[in-house]
C-alpha cells in the first residue's frame, strides 16, 4: 500500500514558477514509476510528466516540455515537479500517482495509487 500527499500548489502569475512535491509512504518507493497528471476545469485528467523506477528516465507531455522538470529522491520517498514559465492554461488540479514497476507512463489506468491533488492557478 502506498499513500501519496501532494503539496506546493497555489496562485501564481503568468510566467511564474511553482514547485510541486509529492510525499509517499511505503517501503518500496524506488520500485514505482511516479507520474504527475492534471485536470483542468471541465476537462478530463491528462498526463503531465513521469519518472521511471530504476533508470529514472523522464517523460513529458508536449505541452509542458521545456518548462516542467520532474525529479525524485528515493531516500526521502519524494517526487517533485518544478514548473516554470507557467501559463493560464496550466491551471488545474495536479495529481501525483504511483505505478508499481510501471512501464506505460502516460496511461492513467496503469497507475495503482493516487494522491488527492493540489490546485495550481495561473493568472493572466
Amino acid at each position: 500500500q502506498v499513500q501519496l500527499l501532494e503539496s506546493g500548489g497555489g496562485l501564481v502569475q503568468s510566467g511564474g514558477s511553482l514547485r510541486l512535491s509529492c510525499a509517499a509512504s511505503g517501503r518500496t518507493f524506488s520500485r514505482y514509476t511516479m507520474g504527475w497528471f492534471r485536470r483542468a476545469p471541465e476537462k478530463e485528467r491528462e498526463f503531465v510528466s513521469a519518472i521511471s523506477w530504476g533508470s529514472g528516465t523522464t517523460y513529458y507531455a508536449d505541452s509542458v516540455k521545456g518548462r516542467f522538470t520532474i525529479s525524485r529522491d528515493n531516500d526521502k520517498k519524494m517526487v517533485y515537479l518544478q514548473m516554470n514559465s507557467l501559463k493560464p492554461e496550466d491551471t488545474a488540479v495536479y495529481y501525483c500517482a504511483a505505478d508499481h514497476f510501471g512501464n506505460t507512463y502516460y496511461a492513467e489506468g496503469s497507475y495503482d495509487y493516487w494522491g488527492q491533488g493540489t490546485q495550481v492557478t495561473v493568472s493572466s
